[in-house]
């Protein structure tokens, strides 16, 4: 039987809670009454690909080589279109994009334009150093007329702890002093934080923290499922 729909290939690894957390709410999203009707994926979980920030901000290696490999792999392996479950990767975007003929969504772009239709005017950016430092977002936004706050450098601190902690799996990390932290922050601004790296969905998660954010990996599977044709619930 032929499919009707688009096949999305994950440039995944980066890390794999967050690449797992992706495939979920692409199921979750995906309106189905058969597992005929959910979204076709080829994920590449590629944990070997170098620490972005690490690269970026403290001459570590460089990840380009590993996404390219797999934005090849998933290429050649069927995938139509790519998406990158990690917001620091979107760095190197351009690069891994002449290295394959097929297109990539881009998560912080997509999280901007929703931004705008939600008309949030000035939200908070919890990302990674990485991040932060090469304004993803905060170029972005800016595309889209709006501004962002940013946490101070101990704040950044705190973000970048917790980021780590999920990536090492640690579900008894103190939550407090990071949720005091964001108690803080949600003094100014639009009050809504966007949660600019794929662990941090993964951390408000397990610690049930409940403050007004936006999830671009829910921003970016939505996207995966209209790029492949399937319908929203």
């Amino acid at each position: 039987m032929s499919n009707i729909f688009k096949t999305c290939g994950v440039i995944g690894g980066m890390g794999p809670s967050a690449t797992a957390d992706l495939f979920q709410k692409i199921i979750k999203i995906t309106a189905a009454d058969s597992d005929q009707e959910h979204v076709p994926l080829i994920i590449h979980n590629n944990p070997q690909i170098p620490d972005r920030t690490a690269a970026i901000l403290r001459g570590g290696q460089s990840p380009v080589d590993q996404l390219v490999f797999s934005a090849k792999l998933l290429e050649n392996a069927g995938a139509d279109f790519l998406a990158m479950p990690c917001n620091t990767a979107h760095y190197f975007i351009e690069d891994i994009q002449k290295s394959v003929n097929i297109p990539i969504l881009n998560m912080i772009a997509l999280t901007s334009e929703e931004l705008l239709n939600l008309n949030v005017k000035k939200p908070t950016v919890l990302a990674t150093s990485g991040t932060v430092k090469t304004k993803l977002y905060e170029n972005a936004l800016k595309k889209k007329g709006l501004s962002c706050n940013l946490p101070s450098e101990e704040q950044q601190e705190m973000v970048d702890r917790l980021i780590y902690a999920v990536k090492a799996g640690k579900k008894d990390y103190d939550i407090t002093p990071f949720k005091d932290m964001l108690n803080k922050l949600s003094e100014g601004g639009d009050n809504l934080f966007i949660l600019g790296c794929t662990e941090l969905p993964v951390a408000f998660d397990w610690f049930d923290i409940q403050n007004k954010f936006i999830d671009p990996t829910m921003v970016l599977a939505k996207n995966i499922a209209l790029n492949s044709g399937a319908k929203l619930v």
